[in-house]
């Protein structure tokens, strides 16, 4: 069986293996890209054995599924702020056009929505984790269109479907020119949008 050698107080298999595995797994998915992280070195950064992995994961396609679970309820993430409740409807929608502090002098590479980037590289080889991430981008909309309706808007699904292209949009170009100029543009964008249809 292959073994891994763990940092002293790191057990390589045990309870908290699976959990290990997935924290692992959402820091390279996200850096690196699925397909160029290769389950040698997901067991590795682990510390667990290939034998552990597969103990939690029959495959590499389940371990994407559950990443994109785990990314999808992150509380953090940049969708949460529709359910803060210290902030107006429309102060929610424009929030998530807000962009998060970054270290100036060593400025991070923009990897954009790791969902959307888990669809790209899935699509047509992963079908179960490509089905959560549409499920997930179709609740995500209709949280929006809820918020939406909470603003005033007259008609909440147009303008909860606008915002949701605005916000994947701007985040995809972001990444793209890896530049955050695209947020800041797409804010100003949503709040015209909020301003000439909400109440």
């Amino acid at each position: 069986m292959e073994t891994i050698d763990a940092p002293a107080g790191v057990s390589r298999g045990g309870r908290g293996a699976r959990e290990r595995i997935l924290r692992t797994a959402v820091e390279l998915f996200a850096r690196d890209g699925i397909h160029a992280t290769g389950i040698a070195k997901l067991t590795h950064e682990a510390h667990v054995s290939t034998r552990t992995f597969y103990q939690h994961f029959p495959s590499k396609e389940a371990l994407v599924s559950a990443y994109v679970e785990r990314v999808g309820a992150e509380p953090d993430s940049l969708e949460s702020a529709l359910d803060r409740h210290d902030l107006t409807a429309r102060e929610r929608l424009l929030h998530l056009f807000d962009e998060r502090p970054v270290n100036q002098a060593h400025p991070p590479v923009l990897r954009g929505c790791p969902l959307h980037n888990t669809a790209v590289e899935a699509a047509g080889n992963m079908p179960e984790a490509t089905a959560l991430v549409e499920r997930h981008k179709r609740e995500f909309t209709a949280r929006l269109i809820k918020t939406a309706a909470e603003a005033g808007a007259p008609d909440p699904d147009i303008l909860g479907r606008q915002l949701a292209l605005l916000f994947e949009g701007c985040r995809a170009l972001s990444t793209s020119l890896n530049n955050s100029q695209p947020i800041h543009d797409a804010r100003e964008l949503a709040a015209t949008l909020i301003d000439q249809t909400a109440t």
